[in-house]
C-alpha cells in the first residue's frame, strides 16, 4: 500500500509530524473504523477521522434526520432533513475525501448482531446515546477482541475512555472493561434525554473531535493511551480531569464471575 500523489499533498501536515508521518499514515489508510452513531458525538468524528484518511469507515444508525438535530449534528444541512442519517453522513466523507470508503449500516446495534458488525473492523469508536447499545458495543467488543473509543454527552459535560478488555497491561493484569468502569446501566428514566435535557452543541463538536484524535492515536500507536483513565470535560468552567480506574475482579467479562454467567454473556453480549 502507497500514498498517491493527491493524498501525499492533502496529508502533507500529518506527514512532517514525526509521531505519524509516512508509516502512521500508511496505518490510516489501512485501518477500518466503526463509528457507532451520525449524531452529536458521531458528527465531528465522521469528519475528522475522513479528513485524516481512515481508509474504510463504517457508519451505525438507525435515526433519520430532523430540524432539532441540526444544532449540534453538523455533519448534516438542512436538504438533508427527512434523510437517513447514514446517507447523509456518508455523503459528506464523499465529499471531504474521495480516498476513504464508507459503508454506511442504516440500522440499531443490538446484542444480537453487535458481534457481527464488530468483526469487520479494527477499531469502534462508540457515539451511541443510550446504555444498552453502549454495553452491547463493549461487550461485542471484548468477545471480538477490537479497541473501544466510547465517549458521552451531558448537558454541560462529557466523558472519554479507551477500552481494550482483551488486552493485559504492563503489569500483566487484565485492562479494564467497560463494566469495571460502569458496572449496570443506571434504572430507566434515572437519567435525562438529551432531548429533555438539552445539550450544548458545541461541547458535541469537543468532545467528537477529542474521539477522533483518540482513535488516530490508537491507530497510529504513538503517546499515552486513554485505557484505564477516563476523562472528563466541564464546560461550565472549562475543565479538564482525568481519573484512573482498573480492572474490577467481578466483572462478568474478564473476571471472577461464575463460568455459567461468563457463558451466558458470551452467547448474548448485552446487558
Amino acid at each position: 500500500m502507497t500514498l498517491s500523489p493527491d493524498e501525499i499533498d492533502r496529508y502533507a501536515r500529518h506527514l512532517v509530524l514525526r509521531d505519524i508521518g509516512g508509516p502512521g499514515q500508511l496505518k490510516l489508510k489501512a485501518a477500518r473504523v466503526l463509528v457507532i452513531g451520525a449524531g452529536g458525538l458521531g458528527a465531528p468524528l465522521i469528519q475528522y477521522l475522513a479528513a485524516a484518511g481512515i481508509g474504510t469507515i463504517g457508519i451505525v444508525d438507525d435515526d433519520a434526520v430532523s430540524l432539532s438535530n441540526l444544532q449540534r449534528q453538523v455533519i448534516h444541512g438542512v436538504g438533508d432533513l427527512g434523510r437517513p442519517k447514514t446517507d447523509s453522513a456518508a455523503d459528506t466523507v464523499r465529499r471531504l475525501n474521495p480516498h476513504v470508503t464508507v459503508e454506511p449500516h442504516a440500522l440499531r446495534i443490538t446484542p444480537g448482531n453487535a458481534r457481527e458488525l464488530v468483526r469487520a473492523y479494527d477499531l469502534v469508536a462508540d457515539g451511541s446515546d443510550n446504555f444498552d447499545t453502549r454495553y452491547a458495543v463493549s461487550d461485542a467488543c471484548f468477545f471480538e477482541g477490537k479497541p473501544l473509543v466510547t465517549a458521552a454527552l451531558g448537558q454541560f459535560d462529557g466523558s472519554l475512555t479507551t477500552i481494550r478488555a482483551h488486552e493485559a497491561g504492563p503489569d500483566g493484569r487484565p485492562n479494564p472493561t467497560y463494566r469495571c468502569l460502569f458496572p449496570s446501566p443506571p434504572p430507566p428514566g434515572a437519567i435525562p434525554t438529551c432531548a429533555e435535557a438539552g445539550v450544548l452543541g458545541a461541547l458535541a463538536g469537543v468532545m467528537g473531535s477529542l474521539m477522533a484524535m483518540e482513535v488516530v492515536r490508537e491507530v497510529v500507536g504513538f503517546g499515552e493511551s486513554l485505557v484505564g483513565r477516563l476523562l472528563m470535560v466541564d464546560a461550565r468552567s472549562m475543565r479538564f480531569d482525568t481519573v484512573r480506574y482498573g480492572w474490577d475482579e467481578a466483572n462478568p467479562l474478564s473476571g471472577g464471575a461464575p463460568a455459567s454467567s461468563r457463558t451466558r454473556h458470551n452467547r448474548d453480549p448485552g446487558p
